[in-house]
């Protein structure tokens, strides 16, 4: 069987709890990170909602949203 790469939607007469969003990251200039891939780095420049610019030393690399491998130190 293969699992479909749609949502199913959340019927509310079901008896399970609907699936919890995760809540959105926000990170400000200067801000240290760390990445699963790139590991240490900075925050340098932040687009609202959409990317972040991080300096991990030996280069930069821009992140876009949802920052799912990128946490805050």
């Amino acid at each position: 069987m293969t699992k479909s790469a749609v949502a199913r939607r959340h019927l509310p007469t079901s008896p399970f709890k609907a699936p919890v969003a995760p809540p959105d990251k926000y990170f400000a200039e200067g801000e240290r990170v760390t990445h699963d891939t790139y590991g240490l780095g900075r925050i340098v420049s932040v687009e609202d909602g959409i990317a972040v610019l991080v300096d991990f030393g030996s280069k930069q690399v821009r992140i876009l949203s949802p920052y799912l491998k990128l946490s805050a130190l």
